[in-house]
């Protein structure tokens, strides 16, 4: 296997093509957006550069990055000779499902597509193609080239083949396999948002303020990031997202996204994304006054 697609240029995608390029692997990065195939490049540029100045890559290794990466607005062309193409666009069921399809079409047989999703089920997107048994789940974390984990989801179809070429492969680009089943939310969503979505429950209930809740996680509880800052790292329209495919999988309220988010969302506060969600990012970081979303 030599060359890698990965659908979408933003934050995941060019985190996924950073990483199987610094790797030695073709990477064909594609996206119907060359504003945002631009901003890629230029931000996988500046986390080499930041490589370098930290002394853990040496400029060799990142011309040679560079230059395994090649960028395309069309998947018909992108994905021709790919042997895995990786799915990163937004988490948007429908858009999903229609990739999935035009992927089945344009891929060739033997190609495996996989979907960075983090909550959608792989057995639903597998049933859009023709080869649901090399459908499989590769969710990297974010920032995808730092962090080591990858949680690894078989759907209902998904051949042990594949499970254990993906798993061989995700080492050998020098991350962590992990295996879990295919549940709404998998298990670090599953787990995480409850808990972000408390944190702005909380919030929203007027029991402490922005600063005060991500203080006392962090350091009462040792989290680097607090539970806000962390939510608007991720981005609040993903969160709401996910809390979205969670609640409509268990039909349980406990995954009820709180109104507060939503309301955000709506306002298109998504978080650094955006310039400003539970924190504005426009200028020195301090912490949005929202009091008057409670009334």
């Amino acid at each position: 296997m030599k060359n890698i697609a990965v659908i979408g240029a933003g934050t995941m995608g060019n985190g996924i093509a950073h990483t199987f390029a610094q790797a030695g692997f073709k990477v064909q990065l594609i996206d119907v957006n060359p504003t945002a195939l631009t901003a890629a490049i230029a931000t996988i540029t500046k986390n080499l550069d930041r490589l370098i100045t930290k002394g853990k890559i040496g400029e060799s290794s990142k011309v040679e990055t560079l230059a395994n990466i090649s960028t395309f607005t069309s998947i018909n062309e992108g994905v021709e000779y790919a042997s895995l193409v990786i799915e990163a666009a937004t988490e948007n069921i429908d858009l999903k499902l229609n990739i999935f399809k035009q992927l089945d079409q344009a891929c060739p047989e033997d190609t495996i597509l996989a979907t960075n999703t983090s909550s959608i089920s792989i057995t639903q997107i597998a049933a859009q193609t023709s080869r649901p048994e090399s459908v499989i789940g590769m969710h990297f974390m974010n920032p995808v080239p730092l962090m080591k984990l990858v949680e690894i989801i078989a759907g209902y179809s998904t051949s042990k083949a594949v499970v254990e070429f993906i798993i061989n492969l995700t080492k050998k680009i020098d991350k962590t396999p992990v295996i879990v089943n295919d549940y709404p939310g998998f298990v670090a969503n599953r787990i995480l948002m409850p808990m972000l979505n408390e944190a702005i429950e909380t919030l929203f209930t007027g029991v402490a303020g922005v600063q005060e809740i991500d203080s006392i996680m962090k350091l009462g509880m040792g989290h680097p990031m607090g539970p806000l800052e962390l939510a608007d790292f991720i981005g609040l329209d993903v969160c709401l997202s996910i809390l979205e495919v969670m609640h409509d999988g268990f039909k349980n309220p406990k995954y009820a996204p709180n109104p507060l988010l939503v309301n955000m969302v709506r306002a298109g506060k998504y978080g650094i994304k955006t310039g400003e969600g539970f924190y504005d990012y426009s200028k020195e970081r301090k912490a949005v006054i929202v009091a008057a979303q409670f009334s």
